[in-house]
């Protein structure tokens, strides 16, 4: 299975970042090394010293596809969660500085992480309420409405330039309010008021 992951997906999230707002997807990827188990803690790694987490809702594929039509996309998944794309900040900032690609950023081992799966059936992911709490308090909020591609247009998208196969997952970005976190951090997520996701940080 791999991990698509689109960057700069809600306009806030672009601007605080000083970036520009795409015109299409931004895509980058994550290996499965990268997936941290649940009920594990995510570990630091020692090569950053400002790793962010960055809480979005992830989508899982349930049918091989290619040149999907976005008209088509809900029939390729039938589960979804709030997963977390932990990022080693400093370490991005120096490679894109050089126009160099973000994976040590990015795709290091356990910095994809999972929530609880929920079935789409039971929710609307356009209009869809998700928070991240650190610690106990609010850091990140958002609404899949107010994405700039929605699921179906990024599973378009994706499925132009790789073969979305069976448990494929994909990050579909991030709203504001992406920070560091420290040993000790207790990072908590919610969808529609639902805990579907625990994470302590060390």
């Amino acid at each position: 299975m791999k991990i698509i992951c689109v960057g700069r997906n809600y306009r806030k999230h672009a601007e605080e970042l000083g970036n520009a707002v795409p015109g299409e997807p931004v895509i980058f990827m994550k290996p499965d090394s990268a997936i941290l188990r649940q009920r594990d803690a995510f570990y630091i790694p020692d090569f950053s010293n400002d790793v962010h987490h960055e809480a979005e809702i992830v989508v899982k594929l349930n049918r091989l596809g290619k040149r999907i039509q976005s008209k088509f996309a809900p029939k390729y998944y039938a589960e979804f969660t709030l997963g977390i794309d932990f990022t080693a900040r400093d370490v991005q900032s120096k490679l894109k500085a050089k126009g160099l690609p973000w994976e040590k950023a990015k795709a290091f081992d356990s910095s994809a992480v999972c929530g609880n799966w929920l079935k789409t059936e039971d929710y609307d992911l356009s209009n869809l309420k998700f928070e991240l709490h650190k610690n106990g308090e609010l850091v990140q909020q958002g609404n899949t409405a107010d994405m700039l591609f929605s699921v179906d247009q990024l599973i378009e998208h994706c499925s132009d330039y790789f073969t979305l196969k069976i448990g494929d997952q994909i990050f579909t970005g991030t709203p504001e309010g992406v920070g560091p976190v420290s040993s000790g951090d207790v990072l908590e997520g919610f969808v529609e008021g639902k805990k579907v996701l625990n994470v302590r940080v060390k």
